[in-house]
C-alpha cells in the first residue's frame, strides 16, 4: 500500500522531458492542452497520495482512531516505517498547503493591482496604452465585471513599426482568445504542488507563446513578420534596465505572472520557430508517455487508496478474517 501511494510522488519527475519533447514536435495548441492536463492530473494525485499517507499517523491517534470506530490498530505495513512516511507526508502537505495559500494570495493581489492600473484608460476595442516608456505588451485577465485587455506600453509602441504592431497586437488578441491565462494558473497551481511540476510550468508558459505566435502568423499571413516583431518586442524589453528579468511574468509594467507577454518564454526557440514551416504533428509518442504516465499514477493512487481503505474497515473488525 506505501509503494503504490508513493509513486504518485515519484512520477512527475518524468513529465518535465516528456513536455519538453511535446512542445517541440506538437502543434502548440495541442501540447498546451496535453501538458496542461497532464500536469493538473500528476498534481492531483500528489495531493491524494499526502493525504492518504497521513491516514495512518492520524488514525494512530487515540482520539481520532476512536472517532473512526476502530477496534484494533491500523496494520498497513511496518509500524516504524509507516508512522515515518506519514509524519513526513503530513509535513509535505502543510508546507504545500502554506506555499499554494501564500503564492496565490500575491498572485491575486498583483492581478488587481494590474487591473486597477489600467481600469481609468480608454478602451479601444479592448486595448489600452500604458503611458511607461519602458517596452512591455500583455494579455491582461478580466473578470466577472471586466473583460480582458491588451495592455500595450507608449515605450513599446515606439520600439516596433507599425505592421510589427499589428503582429504583436494579434499575438496578444490570441493569448485573451483562447484564455491561456487559465492554463498558465493551472500550472502555476500545480507547481506549487509539487517541485517537479514547477519546472513544467515554463513549458506551459512556452506552448502558450507558441501558441499565440502561430495565431499571430496566420493572422497577418507572413511568418516572418511574426517572427521579426517578437524578435524586436523581446530587444526592446532586454535593453530596459530590470526588465530582463521580468518579461513574461511580472513585466516592466508589472504585470502578473498569468498575464502572457509577447516578450516573454525563451525568445529564439520561438523566432526560429516561426521562421520554418508551420507545425503539423499532432500526435508523437511523447503524447502517448504523457497520457501513460499519468494513468499509471492514478492506478498507483487508487490502488493504494483502495487498500488503505480494506485495511482500516479490518480495523473496524468488519474482515475479522484478515
Amino acid at each position: 500500500m506505501i509503494a503504490l501511494l508513493l509513486m504518485p510522488l515519484v512520477l512527475p519527475w518524468a513529465l518535465a522531458p516528456l513536455a519538453r519533447r511535446t512542445v517541440e514536435k506538437v502543434r502548440p495548441e495541442i501540447a498546451l492542452w496535453a501538458i496542461t492536463c497532464a500536469t493538473a492530473a500528476l498534481a492531483v494525485g500528489v495531493i491524494a497520495s499526502l493525504g492518504a499517507l497521513l491516514l495512518p499517523l492520524a488514525l494512530a491517534l487515540p482520539p481520532v482512531g476512536a472517532l473512526a470506530e476502530l477496534v484494533q490498530p491500523l496494520a498497513v505495513g511496518p509500524e516504524l516505517l509507516v508512522l515515518g512516511i506519514s509524519v513526513l507526508a503530513t509535513g509535505a502537505l502543510a508546507l504545500a498547503a502554506h506555499h499554494i495559500l501564500r503564492k496565490a494570495a500575491r498572485e491575486v493581489t498583483r492581478l488587481r493591482a494590474a487591473q486597477a492600473r489600467v481600469a481609468h484608460l480608454p478602451d479601444a476595442g479592448g486595448l489600452c496604452v500604458l503611458d511607461d516608456p519602458r517596452p512591455d505588451a500583455y494579455a491582461l485577465p478580466g473578470g466577472p465585471r471586466r473583460p480582458g485587455r491588451i495592455v500595450v506600453t507608449s515605450g513599446m509602441l515606439r520600439a516596433l513599426g507599425p505592421v510589427e504592431r499589428e503582429a504583436l497586437l494579434a499575438h496578444e488578441r490570441a493569448h485573451l482568445a483562447a484564455k491561456h491565462h487559465l492554463f498558465l494558473s493551472a500550472a502555476h497551481l500545480a507547481g506549487w504542488c509539487h517541485p517537479a511540476l514547477a519546472a513544467v510550468a515554463a513549458q506551459v508558459s512556452f506552448a502558450a507563446e507558441r501558441a499565440a505566435d502561430e495565431a499571430a502568423a496566420r493572422r497577418c499571413g507572413d511568418r516572418t513578420l511574426a517572427a521579426r516583431a517578437v524578435g524586436r518586442a523581446a530587444l526592446a524589453a532586454s535593453r530596459t534596465p530590470g526588465s530582463a528579468e521580468s518579461a513574461g511574468s511580472a513585466g516592466s509594467a508589472g504585470a502578473p505572472t498569468v498575464a502572457p507577454g509577447a516578450a516573454g518564454g525563451p525568445v529564439p526557440a520561438r523566432v526560429r520557430a516561426l521562421l520554418a514551416p508551420s507545425p503539423v504533428r499532432r500526435v508523437v509518442p511523447a503524447l502517448l508517455a504523457m497520457a501513460l504516465l499519468c494513468t499509471a499514477a492514478g492506478t498507483s493512487s487508487l490502488g493504494g487508496a483502495a487498500r488503505l481503505h480494506h485495511a482500516i474497515e479490518t480495523a473496524q473488525g468488519e474482515h475479522p478474517s484478515d
